[in-house]
């Protein structure tokens, strides 16, 4: 849906409020909404507006590798390189966050057989392995060992226990 103020960007600010059986409905674009949301506080009757966008502080930054604005990321959805996820990266977290309830990437867990999911693996029996040690747990520690030992065959290693 097109801003209703300027008819050229997608609205990213949609809000409708029945006011003594009177439905008020508007739907902006960023640009529109920092110009003309104090009107429509008024129309709105309410403080409902106020801090929902950060105004143009967004649309300032742009991308030093591709030229990217946020502004053209609004109108698209788009990046246009892997360099614009570090340049707005604070505006892009909480929608990341919202969409897919964390920030950090874990991939898919199958099998592991892949290269990753070996190396994920190793990782989490060599920890287990630490910890072993640590407390003492001999047997669990050389059960820890051989199975060490086998991902790193099966990963082509062959590397033996030490």
């Amino acid at each position: 849906m097109l801003c209703q103020q300027c008819k050229k960007y997608p609205a990213t600010v949609s809000y409708m409020e029945i006011v003594n059986g009177k439905k008020f409905e508007i739907h902006l674009c960023g640009d529109c909404y920092a110009d003309l949301y104090g009107e429509a506080n008024s129309k709105a009757g309410g403080g409902f507006w106020a801090g929902l966008l950060n105004s143009r502080v967004h649309h300032a930054k742009s991308c030093p590798v591709c030229g990217t604005t946020y502004a053209d990321y609004e109108k698209s959805g788009l990046l246009g390189c892997a360099g614009c996820y570090d340049v707005f990266k604070e505006e892009l977290l909480p929608y990341i966050r919202r969409i897919h309830g964390k920030v950090n990437h874990v991939g898919k867990v199958g099998k592991n057989n892949d290269a990753h999911g070996l190396h994920r693996r190793l990782g989490h029996l060599q920890e287990q392995l630490e910890a072993a040690l640590r407390d003492k747990r001999y047997n669990d520690a050389g059960a820890l060992n051989r199975q060490i030992d086998a991902i790193k065959k099966q990963m082509g290693g062959g590397e033996g226990n030490g």
